[in-house]
């Protein structure tokens, strides 16, 4: 793997809530959840959550996927597989 891209994804999980989200979204796997699940799980407002699954998005820990009026956020098991490696 890349030194940018592990940095960016080691960066990223370096905040507790990012963590969190993550680690929810690793347990989910592979259906994952859509952002309201998320923010109710972890007893979050929309607008910070929103902040946080932009920077997993951006490092490729999560990969996103409209349904209707909903995102669903699924973690990228592949990702840190690769990381790992």
């Amino acid at each position: 793997m890349d030194k940018l891209i592990a940095t960016s994804v080691f960066e990223s999980l370096a905040s507790g809530v990012r963590l969190d989200i993550f680690r929810l979204l690793v347990k989910s796997v592979p259906q994952g959840m859509v952002a309201g699940e998320i923010a109710m799980a972890l007893g979050l407002p929309p607008t910070n959550l929103s902040f946080h699954l932009k920077a997993l998005t951006h490092a490729r820990l999560l990969s996103v996927e409209q349904e209707g009026r909903f995102q669903r956020y699924r973690a990228d098991i592949s990702m840190i597989t690769a990381l790992i490696g």
